[in-house]
């Protein structure tokens, strides 16, 4: 080969290969990796691009697990692009959500959560910051405050009541029919939370679908956020576009459900405010939009947002633990005849049990303790991402590095729970261990100050549901079944995948 070639062809080559090479090398490595002695939690192995991410399966939860069994209850991924840190133990989550909890309180940036909660203006999903903290206190003071939660008991009792009242209906005095309990379920508490966020009920096939679609959109995966140029087999499978439909859908309902709100003010006595405790979740947004009383401005898609958030919640792991418990529940009959004889017992000969019996009710509280622990609504719980770099029980993470909390594998911990794949609802009639985020063995909610405002208010329908399906109804599993089907759907929150269907029948004394 001349020099001529060698200086126009090879050249160039070797310099291209060697950028190319340096390149990879600098991605591949953590940001702090240069630093000395920096440590960072073992890994498995990766591949080339894609990182870990083939290892995660169609039940991330379940396969993070079993990894983390082989390399360690705190573990580095890469997703692509992305370095995630799993924490799947009770240690790695308290040094997380308490010890370092300032440092781990930033969500990740996802184009799905940008288009689907206005550029993540929403309280679940907004940056760490002053915004998140002055919506997050509109939620919490005029939404699910204790005070607020209590004044919507009414609300929850006629619903639940209304509820019974269908499932009667659908029966003969002498002969059991099959309900669709979660179908069931869905209404029960797209009602509730309707009529609490937005001030009515809103229904129809066509409005049951979007809030499906949204819910589903939530947790599917998209190559452009771990692989920006694989961008392209989004916008190829449809789901760009789908992304948007919905988007849209959700923007145009909003949009009439604040224009209902605004009209109804005006015809209020010539704009007077409407009286605290009639008013919404929306009719509040907008007293606080008029009177400014925040350190934020709320515009109409930061209003939105909010509601969006509400509504959407509120309704999808709601319904999930009242379907995983009566599942559950019909697994078991010992259980459910424990639970109905407690209820019988306390309820005596009222016809329904209202929210002032639920106190007594010591095994009706466990089971649904008990379902949350093997089935958390959202189980790898809602990502965060550091702030700046840090040591976590001796392992170096660097800023900007995913966290995901693995609620699912430490609630299913052998060296936590006696036999923690069964179903023993009596396991916490001893127990002081509860769900509202002090105690690490169980957050299904998550805990710090990113954990879920609405744990009162989720609770408060489930108990109330439960108590007066088993108070009124006989339930055990439809002619021809003999065992349900436990198969997981997949996504941010994890339902049954196929329905849960039940024989019911009018309780005899």
């Amino acid at each position: 080969m001349s020099s001529e070639l060698i200086t126009q062809y090879l050249y160039p080559f070797l310099i291209s290969f060697t950028i190319f090479i340096l390149l990879l090398f600098k991605w591949w490595l953590p940001p702090s990796a240069a630093k000395k002695h920096y440590r960072p939690p073992p890994s498995p192995p990766k591949l080339p691009i894609l990182g870990n991410l083939h290892q995660l399966g169609w039940h991330p939860h379940s396969s993070l697990a079993n990894l983390s069994r082989k390399h360690g209850p705190l573990m580095v991924l890469r997703l692509g692009r992305v370095p995630a840190l799993v924490v799947s133990s009770v240690d790695a989550a308290r040094a997380i959500l308490k010890t370092h909890d300032v440092v781990f309180s930033d969500r990740p940036k996802s184009s799905i959560f940008r288009k689907l909660l206005y550029d993540q203006k929403d309280v679940a999903m907004a940056p760490y910051g002053e915004y998140w903290r002055q919506t997050k206190s509109v939620f919490v003071l005029h939404l699910l405050s204790n005070k607020r939660v209590q004044s919507f008991r009414t609300v929850r009792e006629e619903e639940v009541a209304n509820l019974i009242g269908d499932i009667k209906g659908s029966l003969s005095s002498v002969s059991p029919a099959n309900v669709n309990l979660s179908e069931t379920f869905a209404a029960l508490t797209n009602n509730v939370v309707c009529r609490v966020a937005l001030g009515r009920k809103y229904g129809g096939k066509r409005f049951k679908e979007m809030l499906m679609e949204f819910v589903e959109l939530l947790g599917v995966f998209n190559f452009g956020d771990y692989i920006p140029w694989l961008a392209w087999v989004d916008r190829l499978s449809g789901l760009d576009v789908k992304m948007d439909k919905v988007a849209k859908e959700f923007d145009d309902f909003l949009d009439e459900v604040v224009e209902e709100h605004v009209e109804k003010r005006k015809r209020c006595d010539g704009g007077a405010e409407i009286v605290e405790d009639k008013a919404d979740f929306v009719d509040i947004l907008l007293s606080i939009q008029k009177e400014s009383t925040i350190g934020i401005s709320i515009d109409r898609v930061c209003m939105k947002a909010l509601i969006l958030d509400a509504f959407a919640a509120g309704t999808d792991t709601t319904y999930t633990v009242l379907e995983w418990g009566m599942t559950e529940l019909l697994r078991h009959p010992n259980a459910m005849r424990r639970a109905q004889d407690e209820l019988r017992r306390v309820a005596g000969d009222k016809s329904s049990i209202t929210e002032d019996d639920l106190d007594q009710m010591c095994y009706l509280k466990a089971v649904i303790k008990e379902t949350l622990r093997l089935h958390p609504p959202i189980p790898l719980l809602i990502p965060r991402e550091s702030t700046q770099d840090t040591k976590v029980n001796g392992y170096d993470v660097a800023a900007g590095t995913r966290v995901i909390v693995n609620a699912w594998a430490i609630a299913r911990d052998p060296s936590l729970w006696d036999s923690p794949e069964e179903f023993h609802p009596k396991r916490f009639l001893n127990l002081s261990i509860d769900f509202k985020g002090h105690d690490f063995e169980l957050i299904p909610f998550g805990a710090g100050r990113r954990g879920c405002p609405g744990i009162a208010f989720a609770i408060a329908v489930d108990e109330l549901v439960l108590a007066n399906l088993l108070h009124k109804f006989d339930w055990g599993l439809p002619d021809g079944v003999e065992e349900l089907d436990m198969t997981e759907s997949t996504g941010l929150t994890i339902h049954k995948k196929f329905p849960l269907i039940a024989s019911a029948a009018i309780a005899t004394p």
